[in-house]
């Protein structure tokens, strides 16, 4: 498969189409083999590029979106880059409500990049005034012309994956793939991918990932939203306190949870044992994984792909910041 070779017309055709590479080292005591599928390739650095084009460029067909409009959006701020990329590209002015749990680099790329930005507190309910979702959705209701991106709840999220990230995996694996461990947040990924790739082979398991102190595992278990699981936590873009409408849990196997802090260590490792710098939410993947091993979900014939859903560049003032890493506990 050739890359994005050639001229293209703007930044945003390279989307998509990212490289699948072996992991050599952190797997290296795990059964199978093991492919982490590396969306930071993407130009906004995340997979949250191909559902924002997608939406974007859905509601422009329909007439939804038009030139000078404003596009509003709850985001960990992956989304928010990448909408803010999009609308400098088409001219669209883009607002944000933003969890007070991204990082401080994610804040000052998603304002870099024009976007007006409201930092919202993280630890209150979801139906809270004060809380990402109802912040965006009071931004929409109050600013003329604009367009909410909605993204837990669109199910062009979910549909974006299916297109593009489902039939990449399968063509680069060839059809080999027997398990796929995705995060899950808003559940597009894991949703949208695991439907294509079950759709090419029934057998292939879908491998959840979701943080201690988000409900999305016990729901998908018993099918009962438990706010008593809900407590703080530190991974952005991963788990969740209330059920994404973009989550198809009958695509998804099974779910496991991870820390923080393993997960924290798990991203540091991959950086230094593969040269790879990625995420914090790829570091939650990665421990779910050897956690999912240790479980013996896997076989010396397992073909198994992980994907990273961004760069480490948008930690830089946490898990890749030692003063943070005291702070939270997790050093001495």
């Amino acid at each position: 498969m050739t890359r994005n070779q050639g001229i293209k017309d703007s930044i945003l055709d390279l989307v998509g189409q990212t490289p699948l590479v072996k992991l050599q080292r952190v797997t290296k005591d795990l059964k199978g083999s093991y492919f982490a599928k590396l969306e930071a390739f993407n130009p906004g650095l995340s997979q949250k590029d191909r559902i924002a084009l997608h939406i974007v460029e859905n509601a422009e067909k329909k007439g939804i979106l038009t030139k000078g409009a404003t596009i509003v959006e709850t985001t960990s701020g992956n989304t928010g880059y990448s909408l803010a990329m999009i609308g400098l590209v088409k001219g669209y002015k883009c607002i944000l409500a933003v969890s007070d749990k991204s990082s401080q680099d994610k804040i000052d790329l998603l304002k870099t990049m024009g976007a007006e930005v409201h930092v919202c507190p993280a630890n209150v309910p979801a139906d809270d005034p004060r809380s990402y979702y109802e912040v965006a959705k009071r931004i929409h209701l109050e600013t003329p012309n604009s367009v909410y991106i909605n993204q837990y709840f669109n199910e062009l999220n979910s549909e974006a994956h299916y297109k593009t990230t489902g039939p990449e995996i399968w063509k680069q694996t060839e059809g080999k793939i027997t398990h796929l461990v995705v995060a899950s947040g808003t559940g597009g990924t894991i949703s949208g991918t695991g439907q294509y790739l079950k759709e090419q082979n029934p057998n292939i398991k879908i491998l959840g990932v979701d943080a201690i102190g988000s409900v999305l595992k016990k729901y998908h278990e018993t099918g009962e939203l438990d706010l008593n699981e809900v407590s703080p936590y530190k991974i952005e873009g991963l788990g969740k306190n209330l059920i994404p409408t973009a989550t198809n849990f009958d695509v998804i196997d099974i779910y496991e949870k991870v820390s923080d802090k393993e997960a924290a260590f798990a991203a540091r490792d991959i950086v230094q044992q593969e040269g790879i710098f990625c995420g914090y939410t790829c570091g939650a993947v990665l421990q779910a994984t050897k956690q999912y091993n240790a479980q013996n979900y896997f076989t010396e014939d397992s073909f198994v792909v992980l994907i990273f859903p961004d760069h480490g560049s948008r930690y830089m003032n946490k898990i890749y910041n030692a003063k943070w890493m005291k702070i939270q506990g997790f050093i001495d």
